[in-house]
């Protein structure tokens, strides 16, 4: 103990409060780190301490430490870290490997001898060659848009979605040089050391050899003698990710910007794209290959040196939390008592897109498409997916982007594209070549980022059918398989598909079958759970009500019906409960609800062969074993949003409900009055044919009379004759006259 006097009686301050002493010198902020970790305890627990034991009982060479924590200990020192993390940082690791090494091997240099001490230090090294500190910070996230040349080398908190992850690399932490004439070794300690972009030291190895002289004489070796001894050098992995913001914090009008992230050792291997993760970590520069080769000596790149990984999505998150949100007592209480009142499963519709008039039950079936069904694995590894697909085809002018653009808001995670504007690799995934490695790597697409979300897809009908192809798989296997340039991968793609379509026409022809109608293939609307026909229906007390309320919304009124409005829930509400029931509950088919269901596909199957056999041709919206799947995943829907464990009879016949409203209409769409559509087109081809030969050209008739004659006299449907003057004005074959009324006088021209 050098600084004591022998023989003399001295003292020590044995409670001094550690914030007595400043980190102001490397030795001091050591000194305290090691404090800190042996000494910090919450009640009588010494957290970090038992916790650097269970890691390394574990041979993980990782602790992960909680900023806030450390300014409990030592708020100076939390500050330092803060402000220069590179200095702190590597001083935090040579005192955690301290701690290690006192916790393993606690009686080192007692009553031992200096060879003995020697020894057992030399054992300790081996044994714990470094650890890894892993910062947790409780810091204010910053956006990519944030950060400044005043957040320069400072600790920064990042969200983002990985979208393309390197193959691991070694990193040498310790070369070990021999020179290759004198056989002389040295150890050199590449500049970076741990983590970094863009290489170490720019000198590289030494030129000469620097070692000692024998007996006064110069050794006589060249220039570059060192040869790399790769069996007695130390490397450590590393691994560089790219970061995307996610598409929600993207301003509008502008480019998503990108962020490299180096991370190294324990965290590498963590994620892959398609992950939401929260980086914490330096904000450094490197200079960039192009930037060295262009001369630009000032100018460099920006990357975030990683201390800390949050996972908050991705196939790879840890527990049942897909969404990386967490749910208080009290709101867990809150959401179970909304779960259990009385028609919430109404409400809850209703505030799906609330300033869009009616379409209840396109509602209905959004609302189960955001909290879908249970996924299942099979014994022999197969996978059912839970998610549910639903296309909204229809006139224009009805709403569908508005209810695309809602999702896209209320679902936890969600990405909007448009189908002109999106390609098949753009939708699943693309491959790369990095500029310094030459290596291909794979960057997620739009399916591969709303992993665990939904997709809303514009203009479905305008995409290319290969790049429409693409996604088959993608929403029926919810995998996106590569095999390209050399990679071949599987990318997990567990989206929904929300999308919305216009007819071959623009407009939806009744006089048409549906498979006139939509110019999609049988393939993929079978992959749809629900496929809606929106039409924009010409009534006046309808036409009416949406005026008023469009003039409502125009002039920010309130609604007349306050009373419905006043349950509506607000979208954060929508988003927090739609992740609660996602990471909590997994309803299953009770055997009651299994019996309806059978029954009932059955019935459905019978009722296409009967309208396929009544129109004489087969359906183009085929009614198969998916649809089945596709009404149990409605049921266990409905049944999540209530948080019930099974699925019940009402849960049922509620989805079979919305079933036969949405795909069962549009297999039978274009009958009327009773008529399948192949009678009405018979019918509209006799009374075609029955005008052209009784009306003369230049001769005129009234609408009423021709009513009398056809409907009345020889039985037709008034909406054939309807269809037919229709199809024959539209051709320019008859024109209507008389101001009024339009139907009162038929005039023949041609």
């Amino acid at each position: 103990m050098s600084g004591f006097d022998a023989d003399a009686v001295f003292t020590v301050a044995a409670h001094d409060p550690p914030a007595a002493i400043s980190p102001d010198s490397p030795s001091e902020s050591e000194k305290l780190l090691l404090d800190f970790l042996l000494q910090y305890r919450l009640g009588g627990e010494f957290i970090y301490r038992d916790k650097l034991r269970a890691n390394l009982l574990l041979k993980q060479c990782i602790l992960e430490v909680d900023l806030r924590h450390v300014s409990l200990y030592n708020d100076e020192l939390a500050h330092a870290i803060q402000n220069a993390p590179a200095d702190k940082l590597p001083l935090f690791e040579n005192a955690a490997t301290k701690a290690a090494r006192s916790i393993l091997f606690p009686l080192v240099g007692v009553g031992q001898t200096d060879a003995e001490k020697k020894k057992n230090a030399e054992d300790a090294a081996d044994a714990i060659p470094g650890i890894q500190i892993s910062l947790r910070s409780g810091l204010n996230m910053l956006q990519f848009r944030d950060l400044t040349a005043n957040t320069m080398n400072k600790l920064v908190r990042i969200p983002g979605i990985v979208i393309s992850a390197s193959v691991l690399s070694s990193r040498a932490t310790r070369l070990h040089l021999q020179c290759r004439s004198c056989r002389s070794t040295k150890d050199i300690y590449p500049a970076g050391g741990m983590g970094g972009v863009g290489g170490g030291s720019d000198r590289g190895l030494p030129r000469q050899c620097d070692a000692p002289t024998v007996d006064g004489q110069k050794k006589d070796c060249p220039l570059d003698p060192y040869l790399i001894i790769h069996s007695k050098s130390t490397f450590a992995d590393q691994q560089t990710l790219k970061l995307q913001e996610a598409p929600d914090m993207v301003p509008v009008g502008e480019l998503p910007r990108h962020m490299l992230l180096s991370v190294d050792r324990f965290l590498t291997g963590k994620v892959v794209p398609g992950s939401r993760v929260v980086a914490t970590g330096i904000y450094s520069t490197f200079q960039s290959a192009k930037n060295k080769n262009a001369g630009a000596a000032a100018l460099r790149q920006p990357y975030l040196r990683v201390a800390h990984l949050e996972l908050s999505s991705g196939p790879t998150s840890s527990g049942s939390n897909p969404f990386g949100l967490q749910f208080r007592p009290e709101e867990e209480e809150e959401f179970a008592a909304m779960a259990r009142s009385e028609g919430f499963y109404e409400r809850f519709s209703k505030s799906v897109a609330p300033s869009i008039y009616g379409s209840l039950d396109i509602k209905k079936a959004i609302a189960c498409l955001l909290f879908g069904g249970s996924k299942k694995i099979l014994p022999d590894g197969m996978r059912l997916r839970g998610d549910i697909n639903v296309l909204l085809l229809g006139d224009p002018g009805t709403a569908k982007s508005q209810l695309l653009k809602f999702v896209e808001k209320v679902a936890p995670i969600a990405v909007y594209t448009s189908g002109k504007g999106s390609s098949a690799a753009g939708l699943t995934a693309s491959v790369q070549r990095d500029t310094i490695s030459r290596e291909f790597y794979l960057e997620g697409g739009a399916m591969v980022l709303a992993d665990t979300g939904v997709v809303c897809i514009d203009e479905f009908d305008k995409m290319r059918d290969e790049d429409r192809v693409a996604i088959h798989e993608a929403m029926e296997q919810q995998t996106i398989s590569i095999a390209k340039a050399g990679i071949t991968t599987v990318l997990n793609s567990r989206t929904s598909v929300l999308a919305a379509a216009n007819p071959v026409f623009g407009r939806y022809d009744e006089g048409r079958s549906p498979g006139e109608n939509i110019d999609f293939q049988t393939t993929i609307l079978s992959r749809f759970d629900m496929i809606f026909i929106v039409k924009d229906e010409h009534n006046e007390q309808r036409d009416r009500m949406i005026a008023r309320h469009v003039m409502n919304m125009q002039m920010n009124r309130p609604e007349e019906n306050a009373d419905q409005t006043a349950g509506e829930l607000s979208l954060d509400v929508m988003k927090r409960y739609i992740a609660y029931c996602k990471s909590k509950c997994a309803p299953r088919l009770s055997a009651e609800a299994q019996e309806m269901l059978s029954s009932h596909f059955v019935s459905l199957r019978k009722q296409v062969q009967q309208v396929e056999r009544d129109n004489d041709e087969r359906s183009s919206i085929p009614i198969t074993i998916r649809q089945l799947e596709a009404i149990i995943r409605i049921s266990e829907s409905l049944a999540k949003m209530t948080l019930s464990t099974g699925v019940q009879n009402h849960h049922v016949e509620e989805a079979i409900r919305l079933f036969k409203f949405s795909t069962m209409d549009a297999v039978s769409a274009g009958s009327a009055d009773g008529l399948t559509r192949g009678e009405l087109n018979d019918e509209m081809v006799k009374i075609e044919r029955e005008l052209r030969r009784r009306l003369p050209v230049g001769w005129s008739t009234s609408y009423q009379s021709l009513v009398r004659e056809f409907v009345t006299q020889q039985g037709y449907s008034s909406h054939a004759l309807e269809r037919t003057l229709f199809v024959l004005e539209k051709s320019e074959v008859i024109r209507f006259t008389g101001q009024v009324s339009p139907r009162r006088l038929c005039v023949c021209c041609d």
